[in-house]
């Protein structure tokens, strides 16, 4: 299991703490830090921070389109409002009014060099960069338009809606007017497939259309009919069991379209077989499928800037979620399917080609940071181009030259330039350019603390990563309540990224806690092997690694309080907690959002077998299955229990579903420990809706305080 690139990785973060450490002791030395002049980040300002979409470059790449959004605390709306970036400059002009609700835009697109588009409403407007001015409305299809691109060369748009077994927009109406007047509401199912993450499963499916559009002057357009382009794939017969359409890229020159599809079929709930399939845009060729030679999860197809080629990442194991993304790479003319870099042990989650056609740019997870990579597509070489921090989107901006969505602990996502065009295989963090500065005003005099990485000998005896966050108005000869942030997947990884969900350790920092983080095993971003060592072991390794990751902090730091610590975790965070709920009573109290406590009938209830049944080798119906499930099951060690904890969960959630939340709340209640359940029935897995999540915060804090006399 130990591995030399484990070793190397350890061993460069661990020059970087050693020197973090010199620095943070002279600056903290044995007292008060200049901090007591900054106010906390507390849960107001954190909901009320700016979040910026991805920009569009524009045709000419002199400009970029984006979206601000924004959530106003005091009248509970979410707003937001379209702007245009001089990416030379770096000036931003507001193009639209702030827009509210529904009205709001999304979906930015370039319509000409110097119109905009974006969808609002189901619909496409269209705006000619005049500041302050709203859009136009220039198509609005007999239903919701989800997402839409357009290619000026030919003139293609390409859009996706949801239609019936037929595949027509214009009989969608008629059909939803059936079911209104339906004098039923039975839903019947013959497959497994019968809900999937918050919804149940209708006919109506996302289906991919294009139209043959001409501009005319002063912006007059003309656009044709529709077509179905995926109308070439194979019938079913089963309305709920079809195809739809979950992505997709058109080439620069709109010939060609790569779309992404789960393949139907009654194994739909335990298969992983997710495909891409290419075809012209005008529907007259019938839909290839380019990923035919693997059963696992296909994703991001890009095609060269030429059209020539096309780009995916691929997985390649069937039946695992969270396998190793390789890139592959599919010629047009020729048909020959080839691999690049094959043999690289960090799993890319999205490509972009380069002007020239030479190199793949790869966002990739690694040591807990979201960095750029350069892929050379001869030789399969790669190289980081950026270090510390999350990249989280890219796209070409002229030659030489990328624009990106980049954040790190301390600092909320703003646009950046990335010089690409340099030969040297250092790293190139010093050649960004920030563009943007969306919240530094709202940040400005507000506690941010840094991140400490540390390493440490975990399980197996690797080294595994963590960092440690200092609380607000930090004096060393404090003693300070510390909390456990753990995260899901379990096969992710916390990142060193500005977050504006839940987890954000910021947020537990200007509470007043030491906050740790944790990359177990089963982390991303540390190699395939460490991510694949979680398997079979979910209350093995991982457990392991965080008991000896908080030895190491409570050894290291004078300063945490272990008579006063909380863990926290969500998904597999919240299985966690529920673990350590029958391993150890060293933690004051615990949180678990939308965890597992009986993974037998987690099993009969999720809506994906494929992953649970990977990662403990089986189903539960099986006598070595069973045995490998009750290994791993918190609910065999109720007995046990004995920390107070507080449960929160959504209705909608159907991953894990109420009922884990529910059965652990009993037990404790029953056995007279004290327990909370936080329910919010209009949530899923995740905590949605920012009125909502306001109210996590203030339930989480109000617990933890509540047990660590804080």
């Amino acid at each position: 299991m130990k591995s030399l690139y484990l070793d190397q990785m350890a061993g460069w973060k661990m020059w970087t703490f050693t020197f973090a450490v010199a620095i943070l002791s002279s600056v903290y030395g044995s007292s008060a830090i200049a901090t007591d002049t900054l106010v906390p980040l507390d849960s107001h300002l954190f909901h009320s921070l700016r979040r910026i979409s991805s920009p569009v470059v524009s045709p000419d790449q002199q400009q970029a389109l984006f979206l601000t959004n924004y959530y106003d605390p005091d009248v509970d709306k979410e707003y937001n409002y379209l702007s245009l970036l001089d990416i030379e400059v770096g000036n931003v002009t507001q193009l639209t009014p702030v827009l509210e609700g529904s009205d709001r835009a999304s979906n930015l697109l370039w319509l000409g060099p110097s119109t905009a588009g974006y969808l609002s409403k189901g619909a496409l407007y269209q705006h000619d960069l005049v500041p302050y001015t709203n859009g136009t409305l220039l198509f609005n299809a007999t239903l919701s338009i989800n997402s839409a691109t357009y290619r000026a060369s030919s003139g293609i748009l390409l859009f996706t809606a949801s239609t019936f077994l037929d595949g027509n927009i214009s009989s969608v109406a008629k059909q939803l007017n059936v079911e209104k007047n339906r004098t039923d509401s039975a839903m019947v199912f013959d497959n497994l497939w019968a809900r999937h993450w918050n919804k149940w499963m209708g006919e109506q499916k996302s289906t991919l259309f294009s139209i043959n559009t001409t501009n005319e002057f002063y912006g007059s357009w003309q656009l044709g009919k529709e077509t179905n382009i995926m109308q070439g794939l194979p019938l079913t017969k089963d309305p709920l069991l079809r195809w739809e359409v979950e992505g997709y890229t058109a080439s620069e020159d709109g010939e060609h379209v790569a779309f992404v599809v789960r393949n139907p079929g009654l194994d739909m709930a335990w298969s992983t077989n997710v495909d891409i399939y290419l075809t012209t845009t005008d529907g007259s060729m019938r839909p290839k499928l380019l990923t035919g030679a693997f059963k696992g999860i296909a994703s991001g197809p890009t095609f060269s800037t030429d059209g020539s080629a096309v780009a995916w990442l691929q997985m390649e194991t069937p039946g695992y979620e969270s396998d190793i993304n390789r890139i592959y790479m599919y010629n047009i003319t020729t048909g020959n399917v080839r691999s690049v870099a094959h043999e690289w042990d960090l799993s890319p989650q999205s490509i972009l080609w380069s002007a020239d056609n030479k190199v793949l740019y790869a966002l990739t997870p690694d040591r807990g940071d979201r960095r750029l990579y350069s892929v050379d597509i001869e030789t399969g070489k790669y190289k980081p181009l950026t270090d510390y921090g999350t990249v989280s989107s890219i796209t070409r901006a002229g030659a030489g030259k990328l624009l990106a969505v980049y954040s790190n602990v301390t600092e909320s996502a703003n646009i950046y330039t990335i010089d690409v065009s340099s030969s040297s295989d250092s790293s190139l963090h010093g050649s960004m350019r920030r563009l943007t500065n969306v919240n530094g005003e709202r940040l400005d005099g507000v506690y941010l603390s840094e991140a400490e990485d540390f390493w440490f000998t975990g399980a197996m005896r690797d080294k595994v990563h963590g960092w440690m966050l200092r609380p607000v108005g930090f004096n060393a000869t404090r003693k300070y309540p510390l909390a456990l942030l753990i995260h899901g997947g379990p096969q992710q990884a916390s990142m060193h990224a500005f977050g504006l969900g839940q987890w954000n350790p910021n947020m537990y920092a200007s509470a007043g806690y030491v906050t740790v983080i944790i990359n177990f095993h089963g982390s991303s971003s540390y190699g395939q092997s460490f991510t694949d060592s979680i398997r079979q072991q979910w209350g093995g390794y991982p457990y392991e690694d965080l008991m000896k990751g908080l030895d190491h902090v409570i050894s290291t730091y004078s300063f945490v309080d272990a008579s006063r610590m909380v863990a926290l975790g969500g998904s597999y965070g919240g299985y966690m907690a529920n673990w350590i709920n029958g391993n150890t009573d060293r933690f004051k109290a615990l949180v678990a959002h939308d965890g597992q406590f009986n993974v037998v009938a987690g099993y009969y209830s999720t809506d994906e077998l494929w992953f649970i049944e990977h990662d403990l080798g089986g189903a539960p119906f099986t006598t070595a299955g069973r045995a490998e499930y009750e290994k791993h099951n918190p609910e065999r060690l109720a007995d046990k229990f004995k920390t107070p904890t507080l449960f929160i969960h959504g209705a909608n959630d159907f991953r894990l579903t109420l009922e884990q939340s529910l059965a652990p709340w009993t037990l404790l209640r029953r056995k007279g420990i004290p327990s909370r359940l936080v329910y919010f029935p209009d949530e899923d897995h995740w905590v949605n809706k920012m009125g909502n999540s306001m109210r996590w915060y203030e339930e989480v804090f109000k617990w933890m305080a509540e047990w660590t006399s804080t």
